[in-house]
């Protein structure tokens, strides 16, 4: 279910409407299924599918048909991650019952594979153990991330905490050098394609590191390790 049409997908990227919506139908039963743990909330359903639509459309825009991941669970965090930005304004978003069992049952399989082989389950591994779709464990484990930016500590030195995006100042003209997106696309450029997956997947569409993680089929320690050394490196190379 939900498998990738790798056609309809490259179509809908280039602007086709007929594949988009074609698209949207063959996984309006995930879309729904999202929808529905947001009932009761003081809105239609209809209308909370409609903004969870305009998830799903960014997530195909946003989707590399080279990844070794569907659509489907690609799709899970775009999808609530706009309804909730919908619904923000009332407080924050209550899990609910079902999804904080889920998300238990999920970290104690996580934790004794840890304990037992020394390496993080990937979200379809995940799915086949506790017998439910790779979409919902895709949403539990969305539900119970904190929120990640760029502007976040990374590390602490003499001068006190370095955010992230500190690592790839340069000290002259910061603000210019910084948003310069060629110089960015160059450096990027230069990455061997797992660091280059990586970078684009944090810095370009979003990601937290555990969902990094999963993708690459790496634990999220290795997805920190990495993504500070390749911030390094770009640093140097920005400031020589």
């Amino acid at each position: 279910m939900y498998e990738n049409n790798i056609k309809n997908i490259g179509d809908a990227q280039n602007g086709d409407k007929q594949a988009l919506e074609d698209l949207i139908n063959d996984n309006s039963g995930l879309i729904y299924s999202i929808v529905k743990r947001f009932k009761d909330r003081g809105y239609e359903l209809e209308d909370l599918y409609q903004i969870a639509v305009i998830g799903f459309i960014k997530s195909i825009k946003r989707f590399d048909t080279s990844f070794d991941v569907k659509l489907s669970t690609y799709a899970v965090p775009y999808i609530l991650g706009e309804i909730k930005r919908f619904i923000r304004d009332d407080g924050l978003v209550k899990v609910s019952r079902s999804m904080k069992e889920l998300g238990i049952r999920i970290k104690e399989v996580q934790k004794q594979e840890l304990q037992k082989t020394g390496r993080d389950l990937r979200v379809e591994e995940i799915a086949k153990k506790l017998g439910v779709s790779a979409e919902e464990v895709a949403a539990a484990m969305d539900a119970f991330l904190p929120v990640e930016s760029i502007y976040q500590s990374s590390y602490t030195n003499e001068e006190g905490a370095i955010n992230i995006i500190d690592t790839l100042s340069t000290q002259v003209d910061e603000s210019n050098t910084i948003t310069n997106r060629l110089s960015i696309r160059a450096l990027i450029d230069e990455l061997e394609e797992k660091e280059k997956e990586l970078i684009v997947l944090r810095y370009y569409q979003g990601k937290t590191q555990m969902q990094v993680a999963e993708i690459l089929g790496i634990t999220q320690v290795q997805v920190s390790r990495i993504e500070k050394r390749i911030l390094s490196s770009m640093r140097m190379k920005l400031v020589t």
